[in-house]
C-alpha cells in the first residue's frame, strides 16, 4: 500500500523526538454528511486502533474519538458494507480484511485521512491523500489551535471524471477511482525504482488529474508543498461527504 512520502517522514520525526511527551487533549470528530451509512475504518502506527478499528456511522450522525499524544494513523470511509452479528462480513470499497473492526489498512482505492499529533515542534500533521485513490469525499478541519491550521479536502467527486483505466465497479456504478499506480504498477506512476525520490518522480496526467479536483489533496507520493497541513492544539472535524 502506498504512503505519502510527507507523513511518513512525519511519523518519523515523532517517533525518534520527545514530540510525544507533550499533552494532549486533541479529539477527532467523525461525521456522516453523506446520504448513507459510511463504516470508518481507523489504522493506528503507534498505539490500539481508535474506534475499535471500525465502526457503523449512520447518515447525519457523529462520533468522538480520544487519541493519546504522540498518535499517528489514518482514518478512511467504507462504503457498501454488510456485517453479521459476529462483525464478519466485507465492504465494497475500503474493506479491511472482511472485518467491522479493522486490524490493518483499507484495500485501495481509497481515500485517506492521515495523522501525526505532537510531532516535530510539537505540531499536529495531517492531510488528506489521495496516493491510494479515491473511493469518496472526504475533509478536516482545524477547530481552534494556533498555527496555519489548513483546511485539507477533497470535496469533488472524483468517480464522475474517473478515467475507464483507472476505474473501479461494482453492479456497473463507478464506485471508486485507482491510483495510476495500483492500475498499471510501473515505477514511473509508483515512484519506485529510477523514480523512486522527489527528483525523479514527477507528476503524471492522472496524478494532475486528482490534483486539479482536489487541490489540497496528495495526488502523489512526494506531493508535500501543498499538501501537508500542520498545527497546534486543535481538535479536529473530519467529514465524510463535505459539502464544501
Amino acid at each position: 500500500m502506498a504512503i505519502s512520502f510527507g507523513i511518513y517522514l512525519l511519523f518519523l520525526l515523532n517517533f525518534f523526538s520527545f514530540g510525544a511527551i507533550f499533552s494532549s487533549a486533541t479529539s477527532f470528530t467523525l461525521e456522516n454528511r453523506c446520504s448513507f451509512t459510511v463504516w470508518p475504518g481507523s489504522l493506528t502506527a503507534n498505539g490500539p486502533p481508535l474506534g475499535d478499528g471500525g465502526f457503523a456511522l449512520a447518515p447525519g450522525s457523529s462520533s468522538r474519538l480520544h487519541p493519546p499524544p504522540g498518535w499517528s494513523g489514518r482514518f478512511w470511509g467504507r462504503t457498501g458494507c454488510n456485517f453479521d452479528n459476529s462483525g464478519s462480513g466485507k465492504c465494497v470499497t475500503g474493506d479491511c480484511g472482511g472485518a467491522l473492526k479493522c486490524n490493518g489498512g483499507g484495500i485501495p482505492p481509497v481515500s485517506l485521512i492521515e495523522f501525526t499529533l505532537n510531532g516535530h515542534d510539537n505540531k499536529d500533521f495531517y492531510d488528506i491523500s489521495l496516493v491510494d485513490g479515491y473511493n469518496m469525499a472526504v475533509a478536516v478541519k482545524a477547530v481552534g489551535g494556533t498555527g496555519t491550521c489548513q483546511y485539507a479536502g477533497c470535496v469533488n467527486d472524483l468517480n464522475t471524471n474517473c478515467p475507464a483505466e483507472l476505474q473501479m465497479t461494482d453492479s456497473g456504478s463507478v464506485v471508486a477511482c485507482k491510483s495510476a499506480c495500483a492500475a498499471f504498477n510501473t515505477p514511473e506512476y509508483c515512484c519506485t525504482g529510477a523514480h523512486g525520490t522527489p527528483q525523479t518522480c514527477s507528476p503524471t496526467k492522472y496524478s494532475q488529474l486528482f490534483k486539479n479536483a482536489c487541490p489540497t489533496a496528495y495526488s502523489y507520493a512526494y506531493d508535500d508543498a501543498t499538501s501537508t497541513m500542520t498545527c497546534t492544539g486543535a481538535d479536529y472535524l473530519i467529514t465524510f461527504c463535505p459539502t464544501s
